[in-house]
């Protein structure tokens, strides 16, 4: 028999051989130009962080258990603040997303309003937001909670309505030829499309979040980011082990739950 010849590879132009040549050196010349006039001494540095490694990390990984007590009340609080504003960003993301969704408000005008208020949002890293909370609602949970839900808001409203737009809207147009109305539509013939999609990112998102709550308490923001700047601060490298300890179990429990549920829902 005989053997089955690929088609040769085509090869690259003249043309984008010299571009990926150029990008290349363009990309190392900024590489270089920026650690040049970065005002290190890396020497000094390269010292430091030796010395950091033997001083530090052997009690990062000597966690002290007699803080687990506490370190666990901020773990769950930090859960709670995750949990609350993944509910509250869900709720207000969908709205957004359908207001955002070319194929259901029945306008390009319309969807680009929405899309423009998705993309604001979005705007805003997680720290900013909680910053301005704490200014606003002070230093407490309350504010870690506002921050989680505004900003998960923007991605989850992005992906909500990107769900909506490539769901099959035969099924909406045959309701239609039907004499359904609107109401109708909507719970028949949108929602039993989209409902696992959103509950699957939703849940995913409260992953997301779980990370982001942990480090919000540095700003004041509640949560186990609290116990972080106060440990770095005194110096307490293993009561930052037991911190950095819960945190891992924690996401690695939640990350595998959510992971099994997502499974089922979709």
């Amino acid at each position: 028999m005989e053997k089955l010849q690929l088609p040769p590879k085509p090869e690259k132009s003249l043309f984008k051989k010299i571009r990926a040549i150029i990008i290349t050196i363009l990309v190392i010349a900024l590489y270089v130009w920026t650690f040049k006039n970065i005002d290190i001494d890396w020497g000094r540095a390269i010292e430091r962080s030796i010395d950091n490694f033997h001083r530090v990390i052997p009690k990062l990984f000597s966690p002290d258990w007699a803080a687990a007590g506490k370190v666990g009340l901020a773990m769950l609080e930090t859960v709670f603040i995750a949990f609350a504003g993944s509910l509250m960003a869900a709720i207000l993301a969908i709205p957004l997303s359908f207001l955002a969704a070319k194929n259901m408000m029945g306008g390009k005008a319309v969807s680009t309003v929405g899309k423009w208020i998705l993309s604001a949002i979005r705007a805003f890293p997680d720290l900013i937001l909680a910053i301005l909370f704490v200014v606003a609602v002070g230093p407490n949970a309350f504010a870690g909670v506002l921050a989680i839900a505004i900003g998960s808001t923007g991605m989850l409203g992005k992906m909500f309505s990107e769900i909506i737009e490539s769901i099959d809207m035969e099924v909406v147009q045959a309701m239609e030829a039907n004499g359904a109305n609107k109401i109708q539509i909507l719970f028949y013939g949108v929602l039993p499309q989209i409902t696992p999609e959103f509950l699957s990112y939703a849940i995913y998102r409260f992953e997301v979040d779980i990370r982001a709550s942990s480090i919000l308490g540095i700003v004041g923001a509640g949560g186990i980011g609290t116990m972080i700047i106060f440990a770095s601060s005194n110096r307490n490298w293993n009561e930052m082990g037991m911190i950095l300890l819960a945190i891992v179990i924690v996401v690695t429990i939640i990350d595998f739950a959510s992971a099994k549920i997502r499974r089922k829902i979709v």
